[in-house]
C-alpha cells in the first residue's frame, strides 16, 4: 500500500517494529477504533526472533513464560515442544498469533523508518520510510525493541576476507552447513555462547576467539512433560498474576537471607540445586544480597567457576573460561547446552585475545598479536548497539526540530522508560529506564503496551490532544534510576547495560533495575494521578 506520490496517509497512530511488541500494540489499538499501521523491516512478524536464526538460537525464559497472557485461550491452545524455546518455534508461535489476530493487513513488511518528525502547529507525527510512504498520525509508538541494531566488527582488513562471513544478529534465512569448514566465532557473549556448541559438531576446526569470559549457567533443555504443561497451564492465571509482581518477571522466591550468613555447606547445598534445575533465575535469587553484596556474589560466582573447572579438561582453557571481571549476573548471565563441555573437543581450540588482541584480517583468516590462523569462515558474535542503538538510527525530532540523538548525546534520559520530554505522543515500548531486558521481557511489554493504551484511551475520552513528559518529571526518574541502580553490583560491570561494547557511546546505566513489580506499582501510580509528570496539552 506504499504511494510515494500520494499526500500523507492520515492514521491515529504508527507503530514502528512488528516483533512481539508492534504485534500486541497493533492489536491493542486496533480494538479501541484507532487506525494504525505498523512499519516493519523484515520480510515478516517476529522481530528479533526473525533476525536471529543462527544455530542454537533460543530464549532464556521457559516457553510457557516467553509468551503473552492477554489472551486466556491462545494460552491454553499453543503447545510449547520444550523447556527453552528454539528461535524457529518462537518464530512459529508469533506467525501463529500474526493469523489468529489478523495483523499482517496492518503491517508493511520489507519497509523502515528513515525519518519521525513532530510538528508543532498540527500535534501530529510525520513519518517517513524508505519505499518514499509518507504517513502522518497523532501517535508514535516506537516498538523497535532493545536488541535489534548489531554491532558490526570493528576488526582492520574484515572485507579482505575471501571466506564467508555471517553475524548472529543478521543470519541467512537458508541453512548454512559448516560441514568439514574451518570456522572462527569472534564473541563469547549469549550468541556465542549459544552457536558454539551447534557449529562444533559440524566444523573440521572451530577457534573461539574470546577477549572476556562470561558467566554461563547450564538450561537443562528437553522436551515439556505433557502432565507438567498441564498442570502448568491449570494455574496460568495465578502464575501470571506472580509474574506480574515479581522481581524479574517469573515468579520466583528469592531467598532473604544473606549468602554470607548462612552455613557454608548450606549455601553449598542451595548453590547445587540452582544448578541442577538449570536456567539462570535460580541461582540470582539464592540468595537476597548476591546482586547487591561482592563478598555475597564472590560465594556464587565461585560456585560457577569451579563448576567450569569440573567440566573442562585442560586447566589453562578451564581457567581462560572462568569470569574474573565482573560479580556474577551484572553481565546478561548466560543459559547454555554443553557450551564449557564443547571445549572438551578436540577441534575446538579457544583462542585468548585479551593477551593477544586481533590485529587484522587476512585473506585467509585472522591474525592476533600471537598467531595468524587460516578460515573458511567467521562468524561474528559482537552483539548489539543494546537499547537505543535503533531509536538512533532513526531521525526522530520532537518540538522544535530537537534530534533525539542530540538530547540523548549524553545518554538517554526518559521518564518510566516510556516518554521523553520535548517528544509528545511518543512511546517506547521498554525504553531505557524500564525494566526490559532486566525482565523476562515479554511481562515488561505487555504492561507497556497495556498501559501506553490505556493512556491513548484516556486523552481520547478526556479530548485532550498531546501528551509529553515534563523536563522535571524525567530528569527526576533518570536520577531514581541510577540511584537504585548505584545499590546493586550492575554499574561495577563494562556491560551492554550500559553501552561499554560500543566505542563512544556514554557510559549510561539504562535498564531500571528496580524490579517488574515495584516498577508496574509506580507506572500505575502515575496513572491513577492523572499522569503525574506529564504535561496534557489541549
Amino acid at each position: 500500500m506504499n504511494d510515494s506520490t500520494a499526500a500523507a496517509r492520515e492514521l491515529d497512530a504508527v507503530v514502528v517494529g512488528a516483533g512481539f511488541s508492534g504485534m500486541y500494540m497493533l492489536h491493542k489499538l486496533r480494538g479501541m477504533g484507532l487506525s494504525v499501521r505498523v512499519i516493519e523491516a523484515g520480510d515478516d512478524v517476529g522481530g528479533t526472533w526473525y533476525w536471529n536464526r543462527y544455530p542454537g538460537a533460543r530464549c532464556d525464559v521457559m516457553s510457557l513464560e516467553y509468551c503473552y497472557s492477554f489472551d486466556p485461550q491462545l494460552e491454553q491452545e499453543w503447545e510449547w515442544t520444550e523447556r527453552y524455546p528454539s528461535q524457529p518455534e518462537i518464530l512459529r508461535y508469533l506467525s501463529h498469533v500474526a493469523d489468529r489476530l489478523d495483523l499482517r493487513r496492518d503491517i508493511a513488511f520489507r519497509t523502515r523508518v528513515t525519518s519521525a518528525h513532530y510538528d508543532d502547529a498540527s500535534n501530529r507525527w510525520t513519518v517517513t520510510t524508505d519505499t518514499g510512504e509518507t504517513l502522518s498520525a497523532r501517535f508514535c509508538v516506537m516498538a523497535t525493541g532493545c536488541l535489534s541494531t548489531t554491532r558490526k566488527p570493528p576488526f582492520e582488513g574484515v572485507d579482505d576476507f575471501r571466506g564467508r562471513t555471517f553475524h548472529t544478529g543478521e543470519w541467512p534465512h537458508e541453512p548454512v552447513d559448516f560441514t568439514g569448514r574451518r570456522v572462527g566465532v569472534i564473541g563469547t557473549g549469549s550468541s556465542g555462547i549459544q552457536v558454539v556448541p551447534v557449529v562444533a559438531r559440524q566444523a573440521a576446526k572451530l577457534h573461539v576467539f574470546q577477549r572476556t569470559p562470561n558467566f554461563s549457567l547450564p538450561a537443562h533443555n528437553g522436551p515439556l512433560d505433557p502432565n507438567f504443561v498441564r498442570q502448568f497451564k491449570a494455574r496460568y492465571p495465578a502464575h501470571r498474576a506472580e509474574a506480574r509482581v515479581s522481581l524479574f518477571g517469573v515468579p520466583w522466591e528469592i531467598d532473604m537471607n544473606s549468602a554470607l550468613t548462612v552455613p557454608p555447606e548450606q549455601r553449598q547445598q542451595k548453590y547445587e540445586a540452582a544448578w541442577a534445575q538449570g536456567g539462570a533465575t535460580p541461582m540470582l535469587v539464592a540468595y537476597v544480597d548476591l546482586l547487591a553484596n561482592e563478598q555475597a556474589n564472590e560465594t556464587a560466582a565461585e560456585f560457577v567457576r569451579q563448576k567450569i573447572r569440573e567440566i573442562v579438561k585442560d586447566p589453562k582453557t578451564a581457567e581462560l573460561l572462568t569470569p574474573r571481571d565482573h560479580p556474577l549476573g551484572t553481565k546478561r548471565i548466560c543459559v547454555d547446552t554443553d557450551y564449557y563441555a564443547t571445549f572438551n573437543r578436540p577441534n575446538v581450540e579457544l583462542v585468548d585475545v585479551r593477551s593477544a588482541p586481533i590485529e587484522r584480517f587476512t585473506a585467509t583468516g585472522v591474525k592476533t598479536a600471537a598467531a595468524e590462523y587460516e578460515l573458511d569462515d567467521v562468524i561474528f558474535a559482537t552483539g548489539f548497539d543494546a537499547m537505543t542503538g535503533t531509536l538512533l538510527r532513526i531521525d526522530v525530532r520532537g518540538r522544535g526540530g530537537v534530534a533525539l540523538k542530540d538530547k540523548w548525546a549524553d545518554g538517554p534520559k526518559t521518564y518510566l522508560g516510556l516518554s521523553v520530554a520535548g517528544f509528545p505522543n511518543l512511546f517506547t515500548i521498554t525504553g531505557p529506564g524500564s525494566p526490559s531486558v532486566l525482565s523476562n521481557v515479554v511481562v515488561s511489554i505487555e504492561q507497556h503496551v497495556e498501559w501506553t493504551a490505556d493512556c491513548i484511551a484516556w486523552l481520547r475520552q478526556k479530548g485532550y490532544a498531546t501528551i509529553e513528559a515534563t523536563p522535571e518529571a524525567e530528569e527526576k526518574w533518570v536520577a531514581h534510576v541510577n540511584e537504585v541502580a548505584d545499590t546493586t553490583l550492575f554499574p561495577k560491570a563494562n556491560s551492554w547495560y550500559v553501552g561499554a561494547n560500543i566505542p563512544g557511546k556514554p557510559r549510561v546505566f539504562m535498564p531500571y533495575v528496580g524490579g517488574v513489580g515495584p516498577y508496574r506499582e509506580i507506572c500505575d501510580g502515575v496513572a491513577k494521578k492523572g499522569y503525574e509528570g506529564f504535561r496534557i496539552g489541549a
